[in-house]
C-alpha cells in the first residue's frame, strides 16, 4: 500500500499530506454505478480513519478532482464528456491547490476549486 510505503518519511519529518482520491459519488450515490459509488466511500472511509491517527503536523484528506475528461468519463458520457476540463487542464487549476495543502485541512474532505 502506497500510504504504508510514505507515512515513515512522512513522519520522520514531522510534516506532510496525504492526498486520496476521491469522487463526488463518495460523497452521494447515483444509479447504475454502485461498484465505483462503493469503492470511493472506501475512499473517504479510509482517509477519514487515518486523519485521526495521524501524529500533529501530518494530514490525510480525501479529494474530490471533480469531472475530468478521460477515457472512463467518456465512456459513460460519449461526446459530451469533452465539455469537462481534460487533464492536463484539471492538473494547471489543481497542483497549485494541492500544493497549498498542509496539517490545517487534516480530515477535510475537499473538491478541487473550480471543477
Amino acid at each position: 500500500m502506497i500510504i504504508r510505503a510514505f507515512l515513515p518519511a512522512m513522519m520522520e519529518r514531522g510534516e506532510g499530506v496525504v492526498v486520496n482520491f476521491s469522487s463526488g459519488w463518495g460523497r452521494s450515490t447515483a444509479p447504475e454505478v454502485a461498484p465505483y459509488c462503493a469503492t470511493k466511500w472506501g475512499i473517504e472511509g479510509l482517509t477519514s480513519a487515518l486523519a485521526q491517527e495521524l501524529p500533529p503536523g501530518l494530514a490525510a484528506v480525501a479529494l474530490n478532482p471533480g469531472v475530468i475528461d478521460t477515457r472512463m468519463l467518456r465512456s459513460c458520457f460519449g461526446e459530451n464528456a469533452a465539455s469537462y476540463p481534460d487533464p492536463a487542464h484539471w492538473a494547471e487549476m489543481a497542483v497549485p491547490f494541492l500544493a497549498s495543502l498542509s496539517a490545517r485541512h487534516n480530515g477535510m474532505p475537499l473538491t478541487v476549486p473550480g471543477m
